[in-house]
C-alpha cells in the first residue's frame, strides 16, 4: 500500500516516517512539508492512502483535498479534535488520529485503510459518476487560485497560456482550451471558435457570426454556429 505523509512539521513527518516503517504492508514513497508539492507529485503518480494534516500554512489539508480530482484514501492528523466534524464532509478521508499519536490507534487506522483497498479492489469498477464542476484551481505564481465556474465569462486561447476572464479580473494561466474544458460544466460552457470558450449565460447579443460577452466581441466559427442555436433559449 503506497502512500504520502503531508505535514508541515518535521517532528510530525519523523514520527510517522517511523509508524509507517513498523507496518509491513505499507510502502511509504513521500513525505511533503507542503501541499503544494504534494500535489504535484500526485499530478505524477499514484497513492492508496494520504497522512494528511489540516493546519498548514497557506494551504489547508481541506482545501488540498478538494484540488484532488480522485482523492485516495486520507486519514487527517492534526491536534485539532475540532477538525474531525468538518473532516465528515469528505468521503474520501477514511479515519482521524489526534496528535499526539498513539501507536495502537495508528495500527488500526491503517487497517481500516488496508480493508478498503483490499473491497476496492474486489468489487468490479464502477463508472465514474458525474461531478458537478462549480469550480476549479489554477496555478498563478505558486498558489492555486480557487475560480468559481460562475464567475467565467469567457476563456480565451493566447499561444501556451489560456485566459481567464471572470467578473472581477483576469488570469493567464499556463495550459490548454481542451484542458480547461475538462473543468468547465459543459451544459453552461461553449466553444463558439478553436480560440475561445464562452459561458452561455453572459451571453448579450448575438449578431451575424459574432457573440457579445460582457465587452467582449468574441468570433464565431461558421460549423459552431448552429450547434450554438440549440444551445441557447431561442423564442422564433
Amino acid at each position: 500500500m503506497n502512500c504520502l505523509i503531508v505535514d508541515d512539521e518535521s517532528v510530525s513527518r519523523e514520527i510517522l516516517t517511523f509508524l509507517c516503517e513498523k507496518e509491513p504492508n505499507i510502502n511509504l514513497v513521500g513525505k511533503f512539508s507542503n501541499a503544494m508539492d504534494a500535489f504535484r507529485f500526485l499530478n505524477k503518480d499514484e497513492v492508496d492512502l494520504i497522512f494528511l494534516d489540516i493546519h498548514m500554512p497557506d494551504f489547508t489539508g481541506f482545501d488540498f483535498i478538494q484540488t484532488l480530482k480522485s482523492p485516495p484514501s486520507i486519514i487527517i492528523t492534526t491536534s485539532d479534535k475540532e477538525s474531525a466534524l468538518k473532516a465528515f464532509e469528505f468521503e474520501s478521508i477514511i479515519d482521524f488520529l489526534k496528535k499526539p499519536i498513539d501507536p495502537e490507534r495508528f495500527k488500526k487506522s491503517v487497517a481500516k485503510a488496508e480493508k478498503i483497498l483490499l473491497e476496492s479492489s474486489k468489487s468490479e469498477k464502477k463508472p465514474d459518476l458525474p461531478k458537478t464542476k462549480n469550480h476549479f484551481f489554477i496555478n498563478i505564481d505558486k498558489r492555486l487560485i480557487k475560480v468559481s465556474s460562475q464567475d467565467v465569462n469567457l476563456i480565451e486561447a493566447d499561444g501556451d497560456y489560456v485566459i481567464i476572464k471572470t467578473e472581477k479580473e483576469d488570469f493567464r494561466v499556463h495550459t490548454t482550451l481542451s484542458r480547461i474544458k475538462e473543468k468547465l460544466p459543459l451544459e453552461n460552457f461553449f466553444q463558439v471558435h478553436r480560440s475561445y470558450i464562452i459561458n452561455l449565460n453572459k451571453i448579450i447579443d448575438i449578431q451575424d457570426n459574432t457573440v457579445l460577452i460582457h465587452k467582449s466581441v468574441i468570433p464565431i466559427s461558421r460549423s459552431k454556429r448552429v450547434d450554438l442555436m440549440k444551445r441557447i433559449n431561442l423564442i422564433d
